[in-house]
């Protein structure tokens, strides 16, 4: 038990990062590249002198905040933790919800940010995307998601999950939908069902 008077031990370089991208997240969303590091310490409640004990400027705070949007490695791990005990009907479209969230929160940044597409194509954000970005292992988790059911499809596994990632892309963009995006359900029924009546 600490001594009345006495500080508690700083946090770890690395913890206090994370912490400090998390609280900066929101607020380059709302702000985008205007945010101040004191609005974002203020938020944190820490010194504004802190946040340049972890970080070289503002610049590289931003980027931290970007390469961790555009990190699959959250998004693959939810996926593989979805119940195969599920019908696949009921794991598609918790597969949707996930990479529907993860898009929401790119779409988001890049619009605060005024990026014009993905990091790796703008020289300010290139250094964002980590070596693991560019094996994305998103096709072969939602592969791993269709399971034992691929005998349901007329497609391949590799196939329908490219499918089933270019329709929820195009579907729940705010722009391409004019900001009325598909429901999981409506793009799970779309990829399943198909548009045409079914006859009596």
């Amino acid at each position: 038990m600490r001594n009345a008077g006495t500080r508690a031990a700083p946090l770890p370089a690395e913890q206090r990062r994370a912490g400090i991208v998390e609280v900066a997240l929101p607020l380059l969303r709302k702000y985008g590249s205007d945010v101040t590091t004191k609005q974002i310490a203020d938020a944190a409640g820490i010194a504004e002198g802190t946040i340049f004990r972890v970080f070289a400027d503002k610049e590289s705070l931003i980027i931290a905040v970007v390469k961790q949007v555009f990190d699959p490695s959250p998004t693959i791990v939810l996926l593989e933790s979805i119940d195969m005990t599920l019908p696949l009907r009921d794991r598609l479209r918790r597969a949707v919800e996930i990479i529907a969230d993860r898009l929401d929160s790119v779409w988001e940044l890049m619009s605060a940010l005024r990026m014009m597409g993905p990091p790796e194509h703008n020289t300010r954000f290139r250094e964002a995307i980590a070596p693991v970005h560019h094996d994305d292992r998103t096709p072969q988790a939602l592969m791993g998601v269709i399971g034992p059911d691929v005998d349901q499809l007329r497609v391949d596994a590799p196939q329908f999950a490219r499918m089933l990632r270019l329709v929820t892309f195009a579907g729940t963009h705010p722009r391409i939908t004019d900001e009325n995006p598909l429901k999981p359900d409506e793009i799970v029924d779309l990829l399943l069902d198909g548009l045409r009546a079914h006859a009596p």
